[in-house]
């Protein structure tokens, strides 16, 4: 079974970040599951889907919507398509890592059917690695469909003012209140940190802050040049501290 971990903040503080870099220490390819909307998972390690001829399970559900979607899968029930669809169309592979992306919200048409399928296949899909990493947006609106119904540890990435730890409490509310079971509620402190900013982070209640991930002017010229952060140099300050945050939270060995 694999160790499921959620990296998720509000927009840019630097969760799919984190998730990105993530990949380059753990010791097994992890499958990554991109639920944020922006999917900006894919490009921060240098992956073009679309160039790649894979699909988003938003745009697989869409088209199952309509009379003539999948027409060549004929009578095949519908658990099946969607199993088959998703091994085929939506799962990327790669030898560092494989990548599940679930696209915009789909809002058109009645997905429940749907929905209560994909809660079944991808915890199985997730069954054959060692690690899932979700990049999830910060209402964890994805962990509330029950499509990743049981999380080991969430990262909360947040940046240094009162909202976003308004936002890290609300987080660890929304989870108690849908029924969302985790084993740890981690805080991570992007780049704009500063010591007397961090000593702020004991304020959130269940929560252990685990450090900042250091500015590293590379991170953002790899991504204004599409290139993957898993090429970041070996001495990367961005990626020796989420390889510190990753130890101290009992994924890497001293």
């Amino acid at each position: 079974m694999a160790k499921t971990i959620v990296s998720t903040g509000r927009g840019g503080v630097g969760k799919s970040t984190f998730a990105a870099l993530a990949v380059r220490h753990l010791k097994s390819p992890p499958l990554l599951i991109d639920a944020d909307p922006d999917q900006s998972l894919a490009q921060l390690l240098g992956v073009d889907l679309a160039a790649e001829d894979v699909n988003t399970i938003s745009d697989v559900l869409y088209k199952l919507q309509k009379p003539d979607g999948y027409k060549e899968l004929g009578s095949m029930p519908l658990a099946e398509k969607i199993e088959y669809l998703l091994n085929l169309s939506c799962l990327y592979e790669s030898p560092r890592f494989d990548m599940i992306t679930l696209g915009v919200k789909w809002t058109r048409g009645c997905y429940c059917a749907a929905n209560n399928i994909l809660q079944s296949v991808l915890p199985s899909l997730a069954r054959d690695y060692a690690y899932a990493v979700v990049d999830s947006p910060a209402g964890l609106e994805h962990v509330n469909r029950r499509i990743v119904r049981e999380v080991d540890d969430v990262f909360v990435l947040i940046d240094p003012s009162a909202k976003a730890l308004r936002n890290a409490r609300r987080l660890s509310e929304i989870a108690e209140t849908i029924g969302v079971t985790y084993r740890n509620l981690y805080l991570v402190g992007n780049h704009r940190f500063s010591e007397p900013a961090e000593e702020k982070l004991g304020e959130l209640d269940g929560a252990k802050y685990l450090g900042r991930i250091e500015p590293d002017e590379d991170v953002e010229r790899f991504d204004w040049e599409g290139r993957s952060l898993l090429e970041l140099p070996e001495d990367s300050p961005a990626s020796l501290s989420v390889r510190d945050i990753l130890q101290k939270a009992g994924y890497l060995s001293a």
